[in-house]
């Protein structure tokens, strides 16, 4: 790999290729733009320390997402353990932008049905908000990131039972919480 050699633009290239997946994952776990984009940024910088050890017994996206994650648990320790509630324009750009957080109907909601989906989104956003980090992440990964377990595993640190506990333990936590929303 040539960014590993030193090449600043293969390494740019790669970063690019995987910027709005990574980005879309901070802001996730984040549920903060402003400190989704400095997470990432800070990321990318230890990426491009680190990428001499990069030793590819994962792919780069793992090894980015891993990288990534770390550094949004960092800011979620320090920041303590409530996550705000994100206004919800936010939450409908984010979702018209096609990041998969909420389905959008094709048709224009009466003002009945959009109010009803908005308190929706606000109940979900709230419901993640509230999962303990660790199940937040792995959910996030594997549900609005798609992927699998083993990679999940490779990303959080965590044994890939771990991962699968985590998962099953938040979407029973998201379906309790969501079944008024129903």
């Amino acid at each position: 790999m040539r960014a590993q050699e030193g090449d600043l633009r293969a390494f740019e290239v790669l970063a690019r290729r995987h910027q709005a997946a990574l980005y879309r994952l901070a802001v996730r776990v984040l549920d903060n733009r402003d400190d989704a984009e400095d997470a990432l940024q800070d990321a990318l910088l230890d990426a491009w320390r680190r990428i001499g050890r990069f030793r590819g017994e994962a792919s780069f996206s793992t090894w980015m997402y891993r990288i990534v994650t770390n550094r949004c648990l960092g800011l979620l320790r320090r920041r303590g353990p409530a996550l705000p509630v994100a206004e919800m324009a936010e939450m409908v750009e984010v979702a018209e932008a096609g990041t998969g957080i909420v389905p959008m109907p094709a048709r224009r909601p009466s003002p009945e049905d959009a109010a009803e989906l908005d308190a929706g989104l606000v109940a979900l956003r709230a419901a993640l908000a509230d999962l303990p980090t660790q199940q937040r992440v792995c959910f996030i990964l594997r549900e609005l990131e798609g992927l699998g377990y083993a990679e999940i595993a490779q990303i959080t640190g965590a044994g890939e039972q771990a991962v699968r506990g985590r998962i099953h333990r938040a979407r029973t936590r998201l379906a309790e919480v969501m079944r008024p929303w129903r």
